[in-house]
């Protein structure tokens, strides 16, 4: 279950940091306001799975997601620049993950 948290946690902050751009430096009311729910949601289900997991690993993850998702977001829906060096590079972010994960991420 915490790990399902974690998960969550990484694809509200996607959702965050998609809202912080359309914020427009929040003077867009709509996008701020959506980018304060998905912050406060993300940091909150983070918070609950920090309960049950170690900090290191989880939170590697959350960033991760989060990374990930949302330089994939970008260039998907918001016209961000595909180059191979970016799909690279977010390749390793992702080995990097499942690396962590591998090397013992263990509940207490």
């Amino acid at each position: 279950m915490a790990w399902i948290l974690v998960i969550a946690a990484g694809l509200f902050e996607v959702a965050m940091a998609l809202c912080l751009k359309k914020s427009d430096g929040f003077s867009v009311l709509l996008p701020t306001l959506g980018f304060l729910v998905f912050a406060v949601t993300s940091f909150g289900l983070l918070s609950l799975a920090l309960t049950r997991l170690e900090v290191g690993t989880a939170y590697a993850v959350w960033v991760g997601i989060g990374a990930v998702g949302t330089a994939a977001a970008g260039m998907l829906l918001m016209g961000d620049q595909v180059t191979p060096l970016k799909i690279g590079a977010l390749a390793f972010i992702i080995i990097g993950v499942i690396g962590l994960n591998l090397a013992g991420s263990g509940a207490h």
